[in-house]
């Protein structure tokens, strides 16, 4: 979902960061925020107002110089039907464009607010081009959405039967993955995909140094890869799996690390969430020596 923690008025929540240095004033990500978050001034894209931001980085996919990105912070809740209302003005085919928008990143609820505003107040829109149009294809850079972010959820095949050329076929090893994105900053701890699972926290590496981290680890769980040494704004994080823990209800979480010291930190983020949060859940601890063994598992 869109909104996460109320603070007073403001709640803490995933929304749009602008670098104003590497701004160069192109106007491209203000076509692109149907919902009217952005304007040009002073020759450069600011927020005029986080009422309007939904968080979901459709601006993202369309700066050219890759001047936003999105943070956690407090800010005002999002309003579906402020949005909905700024939006009138420019005619049904931006409408249309928002909704979609909304459905492509599985927002339901906001989806459903929006469309019965506009059934209550008798605007005209084509509410059935919206049921019928298939989810914006992952490779679509110029869409109304930010690819690399957009939630999907998805069955892993049974098999794989694609080989490349001169690679030998060692096995019939397949993807255990059941959602994107995967990486922690980028992920909504509300996602429907969140709610009851099994959750394995990785570290970066842990993957490429254990060969069959899919099968042994991944199957039946929902992924989330971090690295505690180079990520930045890792308070993030703790709020992240906070939430998890809070609202998403997840069963179990298992953090995998690697033997080097400065992966130990990951396990320190999910033990801080977890005391935060002020509920109890069953905890895996795993870790992965520089040549991809298992050192050590164990439930703390």
């Amino acid at each position: 979902m869109v909104n996460y923690k109320i603070v007073n008025e403001f709640m803490k929540r995933t929304i749009i960061k602008i670098n104003e240095e590497l701004c160069n004033g192109c106007e491209a990500c203000v076509s692109g925020c149907h919902e009217g978050a952005l304007q040009m001034i002073d020759g450069k894209a600011r927020m005029i107002s986080d009422l309007y931001c939904d968080g979901l980085g459709a601006c993202i996919g369309e700066c050219p110089v890759g001047a936003i990105t999105l943070e956690e912070r407090e800010a005002e809740p999002y309003d579906e039907i402020a949005v909905i209302q700024r939006m009138i003005p420019k005619g049904e085919k931006t409408i249309l464009a928002h909704l979609k928008h909304l459905k492509d990143h599985g927002e339901f609820d906001l989806l459903k607010q929006g469309v019965k505003w506009l059934k209550e107040n008798n605007i005209k829109v084509d509410f059935a081009s919206i049921h019928n149009a298939p989810s914006a294809p992952v490779q679509n850079h110029s869409g109304s959405s930010c690819p690399g972010s957009r939630e999907m959820t998805f069955v892993p095949a049974a098999s794989s039967s694609f080989r490349m050329v001169d690679v030998p076929n060692t096995s019939n090893a397949s993807s255990q993955l059941r959602q994107w994105p995967v990486q922690l900053h980028l992920l909504n701890p509300q996602a429907a995909y969140f709610q009851s699972a099994d959750v394995v926290l990785a570290a970066d590496c842990v993957a490429f140094s254990f060969a069959d981290f899919h099968n042994r680890f991944l199957a039946g769980k929902i992924l989330a890869i971090a690295c505690p040494k180079l990520d930045s704004n890792k308070e993030s994080y703790i709020e992240k799996i906070k939430t998890m823990i809070q609202l998403s209800a997840i069963n179990t979480l298992t953090v995998i690390v690697m033997e080097v010291p400065c992966c130990g930190g990951l396990l320190q983020l999910a033990l801080k969430a977890i005391a935060e949060s002020g509920q109890k859940i069953p905890l895996k601890h795993i870790i992965i020596s520089t040549k991809g063994d298992i050192l050590k598992q164990e439930w703390l």
